[in-house]
């Protein structure tokens, strides 16, 4: 298979769940698995991750796990008859206290919705598919009048134009949900709908109150998020331009303009971005994607995501494998063009950090050098990290003893991830073995040269102080740089 950089993230459901799919997702690309804690039990979560990482094994290929959080539902309750239809001038009635709705009225699972909007507010249900204007507030009961109507079925949600609902981001559910993921040894947890960056520090407090040690993702999809964007880029490990409820908040038409705004933000910040909603959601019922989505994929690729994520395609689907296929083939071709585009990098920066500074360089290198790879030898998979957000057009092998660093870093742009022992190693011996490992893999061959970063002394995390040219096969090294101490 052709080398990829940008990461695929598939929703695991119903028509991806068994041994023998999964394992053809993963051989056909699939870097990360995302469990949809919206539904399903804990139980089936826990076991669909462990048959994850057993196919993971048997394929010798490390997968990440991402549990993706529900978050406050604001919903509609249900109707006796399961729907209805709406007209535009319908007046209709959003009521706390109802229970089985009707053509005229339906319950309210969020019961503190008519304490949070006026007359005058415009309330989106289904995704925006049906909108209505609040008349008048009256005790628990919101009067109002339909703009544009349709079919409404039972637990619809609805969210408010422009935002504005104080929803708390993390429920009682999700709370428990992250005792689950922790359980599963998550790689990585999704905060859905987050306002503040307080919402993500919770979040993270909370996963390491019970010993997690999973990255953070916070989901942009509140407008109050935008208003607070680079806080919350700061707060998390990660984001996920999550553009259906974003969409529905901003309006569509704002969407593109801030995918390109939050990974250019994130890109700065040295965190993951994930670009998510309908990438291929034609292809849930036709095994080929339609022209708008191929140009909506390799529009991420060229804005610098670090991976694509498909959520229904995947889990519900009828080609799931097709749309990894799909995904993988565009991917492929748009990050041709991305290089070709790459802009001339900043010399005149300054680093902060040893590891970043020694990243910058080993990519000016390969630039100026006929250099195969970069290979780093890392603990925590932070260098591997800054490699990948400098961006090098050569592939970025990332050979860690941390199975848990390991399976993070499937999910950064360029990285590749392999074990390798150090244990009672000196330098010339883990640097033989690693040759070795790359050997074996056949991602280089004998004679190539390869630009090496690692700290010394060796087995301390964070420690990347050293780079080096080695020339696979012919135990030639030339030392760039020197260790840096006491920086």
């Amino acid at each position: 298979m052709t080398l990829r950089k940008t990461k695929i993230v598939a929703t695991l459901g119903p028509s991806s769940s068994s041994e023998e799919m999964l394992a053809r997702l993963i051989t056909a690309g699939v870097n990360v698995v995302r469990l949809n804690f919206s539904h399903g039990l804990a139980e089936d979560h826990i076991k669909r991750a462990q048959i994850v990482r057993a196919i993971a094994a048997k394929l010798n290929r490390p997968i990440g796990v991402l549990c993706d959080l529900q978050g406050p539902k604001i919903r509609i309750g249900k109707f006796e008859l399961g729907k209805i239809t709406l007209k535009t001038g319908d007046l209709f009635v959003l009521d706390a206290d109802s229970e089985l709705g009707n053509q005229y009225q339906v319950g309210l699972d969020y019961k503190t919705l008519p304490q949070e909007v006026t007359a005058g507010v415009v309330l989106l249900l289904d995704d925006g598919r049906i909108t209505m204007q609040v008349d008048r507030v009256k005790g628990n009961q919101i009067h109002c009048v339909v703009l544009s109507g349709g079919i409404l079925s039972n637990n619809k949600g609805i969210n408010r134009q422009g935002g504005g609902l104080s929803a708390d981001a993390l429920t009682k559910k999700d709370r428990e949900d992250i005792k689950t993921a922790v359980a599963l040894e998550a790689d990585y947890i999704a905060i859905s709908f987050p306002k503040s960056a307080q919402d993500v520090e919770l979040a993270r407090s909370l996963v390491k109150a019970v010993g997690g040690t999973a990255s953070i993702v916070a989901k942009i999809e509140r407008a109050e998020a935008i208003d607070n964007l680079e806080t919350i880029i700061e707060a998390s490990d990660a984001i996920m331009v999550a553009r259906g409820d974003l969409g529905v908040e901003v309006g569509d038409a704002a969407v593109p303009g801030l995918q390109k705004r939050m990974i250019r933000m994130a890109r700065m910040q040295n965190k993951l971005v994930i670009t998510a909603t309908q990438m291929m959601e034609s292809m849930i019922t036709s095994p080929i994607p339609t022209r708008a989505e191929v140009s909506d994929v390799a529009n991420a690729v060229l804005d610098g995501t670090d991976a694509v994520m498909l959520s229904a395609e995947t889990a519900a689907g009828q080609y799931p494998l097709e749309t990894v296929q799909a995904v993988h083939r565009v991917v492929i071709e748009a990050e041709k063009e991305y290089f070709r585009q790459q802009h001339v990098r900043k010399l005149d920066q300054v680093f902060l950090k040893t590891d970043e500074a020694i990243a910058a360089a080993a990519i000016y290198t390969t630039q100026h050098l006929k250099v195969k790879a970069l290979a780093a030898l890392t603990q925590s998979g932070n260098a591997a990290q800054w490699l990948s957000r400098a961006d090098p057009e050569v592939p970025i092998y990332a050979l860690s003893p941390d199975k848990v660093a390991r399976r993070k870093l499937t999910l950064h742009r360029g990285v590749y991830p392999f074990p390798i022992d150090q244990v009672n190693k000196n330098r010339d011996e883990i640097l033989q073995e690693m040759q070795q490992i790359l050997l074996q893999e056949r991602v280089v061959d004998n004679g190539d040269l390869v630009m090496l970063t690692f700290g010394e002394p060796f087995g301390n995390s964070g420690g990347t102080n050293t780079m080096m040219i080695v020339k696979i096969g012919e135990n030639k090294q030339v030392l760039l740089s020197k260790p840096l101490d006491n920086i």
